[in-house]
């Protein structure tokens, strides 16, 4: 049991450490090429991680500056609230009587 518990924490870590090289802030983006929907959603479901960050990291941002406007602005809103399924997991299913 405890193998299991380690190893999940450490494939956690990993992953979180995976899912960051995009992180908004990171100087990737320039005012010729902004961010846009695609990023705009990535940095939505990353934005947990980016916060943690940004605590140490000045530079580093939960939402990305340099974007398209609009359909950055709508990807983000998007992933925030949706969070990889969130809602459909907090539905419950009627039982069939």
């Amino acid at each position: 049991m405890k193998k299991k518990v380690l190893l999940l924490c450490i494939l956690t870590i990993l992953v979180a450490v995976l899912l960051s090289g995009c992180i908004p802030g990171d100087g990737s983006y320039t005012s010729s090429k902004p961010a846009g929907f695609l990023s705009g959603i990535w940095h939505g479901w990353i934005a947990p991680i980016s916060l943690i960050i940004s605590i140490f990291k000045r530079s580093i941002r939960v939402y990305e500056a340099v974007n398209k406007g609009w359909w950055y602005d709508f990807g983000f809103y998007m992933a925030i609230i949706s969070g990889f399924g969130g809602i459909s997991f907090s539905r419950k299913r009627k039982k069939d009587k």
